[in-house]
């Protein structure tokens, strides 16, 4: 679940006023032509050279979308002016301003067929109260009056380019930035992620919540998914932008993807076995090597650890922890001959998980908790393995370990946006899920990608 707050919206209401003024700015305003008694004038290069959008507003309107209101604002233009009055031909420059700039957009966002957010469709109402123009240069004062007509003319051109500058920027630009957002992608090799939207986004009074799949799936074994019995997040901050809510189904289907895959095993073998506890293993099975064939005594050892069924993850309030059931299988390793198996026992392990998310990336890291072995065959040899404990507990910890967070530190891309990026990441634990919540940085780049799209030219129009 992903649910956007409006604890942060003054960052947001900030960076859509200035992807506004961009859009804005990069109005393509037509030639204007037209007479009036015996004035004559065009007027080229339209430009505008600066936006006020001094009350400008952002909210969620509930089962609509997203509201961006401005109000009472204004906009400065300079065009060029050509006048020709009875025999006088004047050139010059021309500023004006639109003065009671209003300017209604609402967002309505929904869930594509590829399971991606989409905006859907936008109204929009724009006005102009009203327009002033001040003439420069030699015939100034005389051309005043002329200018009830230009700003007249110039006020209806400008009202009829906003909204379609606005629709034009959410429905191809933006739309065009949201398909940069994976939806399913892979992780590694072995597994890839499924971050499609389950349903439409819903629209409160205080918030934008989206419900992702947030599933993990084995690449060779795609359709072999996990059924979802967590509990549904629910988040109650508002502090922050953004907040990702994360099931324990979130990190189980991880761990399941991995475990069909079969990547949760490892031999334990040569230089990646401890002396001390390769000594300790032919100490303890001496007696079973020399039943089967004392020529087996110098033989080098392994151990065999496999997981035997999918780790389960718990999340509570006091933090996160993964249990995990491994079989190991002590091997005895004669040269040029197949291993010969000594032992069969069950190693019962239980992390302490701490998740972090940094960027858009999130990330694991994993301490041993609690470690047990005992025989798969008999009661009398898991008392026999009580001197294995500690020394099968410590490889675990400078072995296996560090492997896993080695493994789980590259952690898994959350969707975003090319050009966004979480910041001031804060993690809080709670009955059955994680709640992480940030803000978000907006990066240059990312405002001059969406505006950089091509623009549809204006058609040329004759007051």
């Amino acid at each position: 679940m992903l649910s956007r707050r409006p604890g942060g919206c003054c960052q947001l209401k900030l960076e859509t006023q200035k992807f506004v003024e961009e859009e804005l700015s990069n109005i393509s305003m037509p030639e204007m032509k037209g007479k009036e008694g015996r004035f004559q004038y065009t007027i080229t290069d339209v430009k505008i050279t600066e936006l006020n959008l001094t009350h400008a507003d952002l909210r969620f309107i509930p089962e609509v979308g997203l509201l961006f209101d401005v109000q009472n604002s204004s906009i400065s233009l300079s065009f060029n002016r050509q006048i020709l009055y009875w025999f006088f031909y004047d050139t010059g420059n021309i500023n004006a301003s639109a003065e009671g700039v209003n300017i209604n957009t609402a967002l309505n966002m929904i869930r594509d067929d590829e399971g991606r957010l989409k905006i859907n469709n936008i109204t929009c109402d724009a006005k102009i109260a009203k327009m002033r123009a001040k003439f420069s240069g030699t015939l100034g004062r005389v051309y005043d009056f002329v200018a009830t007509f230009l700003t007249t003319g110039m006020r209806f051109l400008l009202n009829q380019q906003i909204c379609p500058a606005l629709n034009h920027a959410a429905l191809v630009h933006v739309n065009s930035m949201l398909e940069t957002i994976p939806v399913r992608t892979e992780v590694d090799q072995f597994i890839g992620i499924d971050y499609s939207l389950i349903d439409d986004p819903v629209v409160t009074s205080r918030s934008l919540d989206m419900h992702f799949r947030g599933m993990f799936f084995d690449l060779s074994h795609q359709n072999d998914t996990l059924v979802n019995y967590a509990v549904d997040p629910v988040i109650r901050e508002y502090d922050r932008m953004v907040y990702l809510a994360l099931s324990e189904f979130f990190f189980d289907s991880g761990m399941f993807s991995y475990h069909t895959a079969g990547i949760f095993q490892m031999d334990i073998v040569n230089e990646k076995m401890p002396k001390d506890l390769e000594m300790l293993l032919r100490t303890t099975y001496f007696g079973a090597i020399m039943m089967l064939n004392p020529a087996l005594v110098d033989a080098p050892f392994s151990l065999h650890l496999a997981v035997n069924s999918p780790p389960k993850t718990s999340i509570k309030t006091s933090g996160a922890t993964v249990v995990m059931t491994a079989i190991v299988k002590v091997m005895v390793l004669p040269p040029g001959q197949p291993p010969v198996q000594l032992s069969s026992m069950t190693m019962e392990t239980k992390f302490n998980a701490k998740v972090s998310m940094k960027g858009k990336r999130l990330a694991v890291h994993a301490d041993l908790r609690r470690f047990k072995i005992f025989s798969n065959q008999s009661a009398l040899e898991s008392l026999a393995l009580i001197p294995l404990q500690a020394p099968l507990k410590t490889m675990l910890q400078m072995s296996v370990v560090p492997l896993i967070n080695n493994w789980t530190k590259r952690g898994v891309q959350i969707p975003l946006a090319d050009g966004m990026d979480f910041i001031e990441e804060v993690v809080e634990y709670h009955n059955g899920f994680i709640v992480i919540g940030a803000n978000l940085h907006f990066s240059k780049g990312l405002r001059e990608m969406i505006s950089g799209s091509t623009k549809p030219e204006p058609e040329t129009d004759i007051i």
